[in-house]
């Protein structure tokens, strides 16, 4: 069964559902989004990802973070990150525990 995320970016009232799926060796990952965001759907889908690169490579080397650089115009969109923490917990490499940022 996928790992489903759902990232709600914030005052642009945006919505992104991030369906990551590992392959049967757990040795890569497919990710495909749903977003009412022009950019994200841009970013179309990423097949073949390693989740060890995907989870330690620097943000500067991320091939993650390189596409989505390529069609996301907000450095705060939290959809890079987002498709990261559903590569890290479809692989089994983290916990599928909600992430938030919060302001008071």
């Amino acid at each position: 069964m996928p790992t489903v995320c759902n990232v709600k970016a914030g005052v642009c009232g945006m919505t992104t559902k991030i369906i990551a799926t590992a392959s049967d060796d757990m040795m890569s990952v497919n990710v495909v989004m749903e977003s009412n965001c022009p950019m994200v759907n841009k970013i179309g889908p990423i097949e073949g990802i390693n989740p060890y690169e995907a989870i330690g490579t620097p943000f500067t080397e991320s091939e993650i973070y390189k596409r989505c650089a390529e069609c996301l115009r907000h450095t705060a969109c939290p959809v890079p990150c987002g498709i990261v923490k559903a590569v890290e917990a479809e692989s089994g490499m983290g916990l599928k525990k909600p992430v938030s940022i919060e302001f008071e």
